[in-house]
């Protein structure tokens, strides 16, 4: 391990998600202290991590009874755009990006969530 791989310190993000009876989420709340976030409220999350011995991203995908469909539709939009910005500066692959961003805005045409001139 050279010295750029040591790590010297750790960080945590913490979810709590609220479920009733049936394990249907009523609540999410988050903390990432070095982010200065504590107990923030939140509707939705979609968590991916990757599983280097499955060779296979593992993911939670939960969002409240009281998210919007209009809601979700913008989490969805600009979680895609999101991904695109990531994959690109991860790989570089800048070309493909820009085909994701074009489908981004065809997504939101569809979900009719562009914001009106």
């Amino acid at each position: 391990m050279n010295q750029e791989d040591k790590i010297v310190k750790t960080s945590e993000i913490l979810l709590k998600v609220g479920v009733n009876e049936n394990n249907l989420p009523l609540g999410i709340k988050w903390t990432a202290k070095d982010g200065d976030v504590e107990d923030a409220n939140a509707k939705a999350l979609l968590l991916s991590v990757w599983d280097p011995k499955e060779n296979n991203t593992m993911k939670i995908d939960l969002w409240t009874k009281d998210m919007s469909v209009e809601e979700m539709k913008q989490f969805f939009h600009q979680t895609l755009l999101t991904m695109a910005d990531t994959f690109e500066r991860a790989t570089g692959e800048r070309n493909i990006c820009e085909d994701l961003r074009d489908y981004c805005h065809h997504f939101a045409e569809k979900m009719q969530i562009l914001p009106e001139d």
